[in-house]
């Protein structure tokens, strides 16, 4: 005997009724005590079991619920090479495995997300699961492979490992053609604030999906989108925080000199700058961040303070950073005069 042989097989019609979830490994029902030979029978056409997918048995004759149409895809996923053991039992005593190395994606994530433009589980035929490049599976069944190089940490979303909204989309942006879905996907993310734009541009980035027309199309149109809703969430910190009001969107120059650049807020009488990061982290980042470099060492040297806001911050803590531009004016008074800009509108 060793210590994977279960002490007391527990009987067929009691797994087979045991909660609300009725989807086991082979290797799990091993451990309950049913042998192989037991599971095939049960398997039978008209039989009170059906094989779901390799290894992973339905424990009733009839269709699956979404519910165990997704659980029984992680369960795929996280066997075990060879051994078609759960990688990892689950921590709330249910016995659902963890799933450490497989977490739900592409349109099936993004439906759990909340997305209101992605199709309800019932009407997907399959459902992709993301697992590490290495890993030697195949699509079949309602289960399609999604293979990564670098996973990002899952999201726990009715209690299931789900990627992230940024990496689901790209993941479903990968196998849609119609640029259409693709414009409404992207503008739901941004639009219903599950993710920033730049998220997304950096996964569609990594998945090399950026040389797609319709893709670039679409990402033209997202940033567009994320920097409009950016500068409102701008114009409302600003008059609900009770900051003086700067004047907006404007090109500073020297007087019969160079272009110094473009602001979306400045405050004149305290030579404070403020300017939204919203660089998109493509192929040319790191030329971007160089100009936007190179500007704020030629504006601090004229004695003008730079404030870099994130759409983010904006979002996630306004009124820090609020408090970030009501001391960049207030010190003002304790620094230097700056030297004179033209202050143009752009």
């Amino acid at each position: 005997m060793t210590h994977n042989t279960p002490l007391s097989p527990r009987p067929l019609h009691d797994l087979s009724g045991r909660g609300r979830l009725r989807v086991m490994t082979v290797a799990q029902l091993r451990a309950h005590g049913v042998s192989t030979a037991q599971v095939n029978e049960q398997c039978t056409p008209g039989g009170p079991w059906q094989q779901l997918l390799p290894g992973v048995v339905l424990l009733h004759p009839g269709p699956p619920t979404s519910e165990e149409r997704l659980h029984a895809v992680l369960r795929y996923a996280a066997r075990e090479r060879g051994t078609g053991v759960p990688a990892q039992p689950g921590a709330d005593g249910s016995g659902a495995p963890a799933h450490p190395e497989a977490m739900i994606t592409g349109l099936a994530a993004l439906t759990l997300h909340g997305f209101s433009s992605t199709p309800p589980l019932p009407s997907l035929d399959v459902i992709d699961v993301l697992v590490p490049r290495m890993r030697r599976l195949r699509s079949t069944g309602c289960a399609r492979i999604v293979r990564g190089v670098a996973l990002p940490v899952p999201e726990q979303v009715t209690g299931l490992p789900v990627a992230p909204v940024a990496r689901a989309l790209a993941d479903a942006v990968a196998g849609l053609a119609d640029a259409v879905v693709v414009r409404r996907l992207m503008t739901e993310a941004v639009r219903g604030a599950y993710c920033e734009p730049a998220a997304v541009v950096r996964e569609l980035n990594q998945a090399r999906l950026l040389s797609r027309p319709h893709v670039v199309d679409a990402v033209d149109s997202l940033l567009a989108e994320g920097r409009a809703i950016a500068e409102d969430r701008l114009y409302r910190m600003v008059r609900e925080h009770g900051l003086p009001d700067p004047v907006w969107n404007v090109d500073l120059r020297l007087p019969g000199g160079p272009y110094l650049g473009g602001l979306d807020a400045y405050w004149p009488e305290q030579a404070v700058a403020l300017e939204l990061d919203t660089r998109a982290p493509r192929q040319n980042d790191e030329a971007q961040w160089s100009e936007y470099a190179r500007k704020r060492e030629h504006l601090e040297r004229l004695g003008i303070t730079v404030v870099h806001i994130t759409p983010r911050k904006l979002r996630d803590s306004v009124e820090q950073q609020a408090a970030v531009v009501r001391t960049a004016l207030m010190a003002a008074a304790d620094r230097e005069p700056a030297a004179y800009v033209a202050v143009l509108p752009r």
